[in-house]
């Protein structure tokens, strides 16, 4: 239980792309805490534009995240409610927010989420491969234990959603085809903003048909599962 006298951590879902995508409760909730900490200010600042919200900004991400952490939970000590938000998306998937999380947790201050919207999960469920069970991996290493990781991964049962940068896909899907084999994937490129796009057929189809693409924007890539089959 929280103490008395104590603030709260809001851990807030912002759009990923389309600013109509914030949920009431969003809106509400950023603007009636004292302090939102974000991880871009600057992208946090147009969607408060966006809504006609004032409340105050405060910088938090991988480089200050340890100051910064001492001083919101020193400040949800006394009293003040602060919201956490990411770039876009659900924080603390795929960036270093749940420290924040992690230090509010250990000084009895309460955390609550407010959900919304998923980069992960909107692409999952258009994709066409099983959603039943699935397995986040985020970004793969660049290098030290990117092979090792890709030969676990390949064992795995269940449908395995990435994200990637849009100049190192291509490398990706090779050395996913390499280690998996030829399996159903699909590409969500730009999930909710204007040039959403959602490519499917297998790794090697994928391949082949965009070799000469130069990818732009947020890209999430699910791939079927260790011995799933076509349709199922």
């Amino acid at each position: 239980m929280t103490e008395r006298g104590k603030g709260r951590l809001f851990v807030v879902s912002t759009p990923i792309g389309n600013l109509k995508d914030f949920t009431f409760r969003g809106v509400e909730t950023l603007g009636e805490v004292d302090c939102i900490a974000a991880e871009d200010t600057r992208r946090t600042r147009i969607l408060l534009s966006h809504y006609n919200l004032k409340t105050p900004l405060s910088s938090y991400n991988s480089y200050n995240k340890i100051p910064k952490g001492r001083e919101f939970v020193r400040r949800m000590e006394n009293g003040e409610n602060i919201a956490l938000v990411s770039d876009a998306g659900t924080p603390g998937v795929s960036d270093p927010l749940y420290h924040l999380v992690k230090a509010a947790l250990e000084e009895g201050i309460e955390v609550e989420s407010i959900p919304g919207a998923s980069a992960l999960l909107s692409g999952l469920v258009v994709s066409g491969l099983p959603t039943d069970r699935f397995l986040f991996e985020g970004f793969l290493p660049r290098k030290k234990g990117r092979s090792t990781r890709l030969t676990w991964l390949a064992t795995q049962p269940c449908t395995v959603v990435f994200f990637e940068s849009p100049h190192r896909i291509g490398k990706t899907l090779a050395d996913i085809l390499g280690v998996f084999g030829n399996r159903e994937a699909a590409i969500a490129r730009e999930m909710t903003k204007l040039h959403e796009e959602i490519n499917r057929g297998t790794l090697e189809e994928l391949i082949e048909t965009h070799a000469e693409r130069k990818w732009k924007g947020e890209i999430t890539l699910i791939v079927a599962g260790a011995n799933s089959k076509k349709g199922e």
